[in-house]
């Protein structure tokens, strides 16, 4: 509660505030008035680039997390059903990109795309952004797989049941929480992800986070980008809000 609500009053505060002269903000009260205003929020709903924005920025967030549970569900599930000491290996294995250095990362994709005039495109941005959080999304996956009981798809194959309908009846639907963990671990953090865009993007397809991050490091408008990043988490909150709900009547309706 101290490290996430206290910064978000802060962002709350400093989004009715008015920005100074040189970056900062101007106090509450000056001269026996306060300064507190609306500003920023008409300032935001008057102008359609920034719902642009949020909406490229979903975008690009809902397709690298399709993507990554396209690739990390039959890697997760090949290391749940792999023998002790190779699963421990594997494991191992997608963890271990974590363990060097974030912008060594990203440098080591623009020197790969760079050569096949892949660099500064969507593409560029959506694989920088699958190859960070693919790991996120394997581990959440490996976990719920590996506690699956074999019993469950020994007793369909017994009743007539083939590999595919075992699959879709029994592992898909015994998976979801993993799932669903893996898609918030991937899909929330690419919301606010600056430093891949700018670095294999460019400047040509702007993201809610570039957005935030120029607006508090480069035209030093704290309020501005307070009221950007305090929408940017309400907007979450509605959709994990959503897709609570829809998860909750899914069960009621099984």
């Amino acid at each position: 509660m101290v490290f996430f609500l206290a910064p978000a009053l802060l962002m709350v505060g400093a989004s009715f505030q008015q920005p100074g002269d040189f970056g900062g903000l101007v106090p509450a009260m000056q001269d026996g008035q306060f300064t507190l205003s609306l500003e920023t929020y008409r300032f935001f709903l008057g102008d359609w680039i920034y719902a642009e924005i949020f909406g490229r920025s979903f975008l690009v967030a809902a397709t690298t997390t399709s993507i990554c549970l396209l690739l990390a569900y039959p890697l997760a599930l090949l290391i749940a059903r792999s023998g002790q000491r190779h699963r421990n290996l594997l494991v191992l294995l997608v963890i271990l990109p974590l363990a060097s250095n974030f912008l060594i990362r990203i440098y080591a994709w623009i020197i790969l795309l760079g050569p096949a005039n892949l660099l500064y495109t969507p593409f560029a941005v959506i694989a920088g952004m699958v190859y960070v959080h693919l790991p996120f999304m394997v581990l959440p996956l490996y976990n719920n797989l590996e506690q699956h009981d074999p019993a469950l798809l020994e007793a369909a194959q017994d009743l007539g049941a083939g590999t595919w309908t075992r699959f879709w009846r029994i592992t898909l639907p015994l998976s979801l929480p993993g799932i669903w963990a893996g898609s918030a671990l991937v899909f929330i953090p690419v919301l606010g992800m600056f430093a891949i865009p700018e670095l294999l993007g460019g400047t040509r397809d702007l993201l809610i986070g570039n957005l935030i991050k120029e607006q508090f490091l480069d035209n030093r408008d704290w309020p501005l980008g307070s009221t950007l990043s305090l929408l940017l988490t309400a907007a979450v909150l509605a959709l994990a809000g959503l897709s609570a709900k829809a998860g909750r009547l899914r069960r009621g309706s099984t």
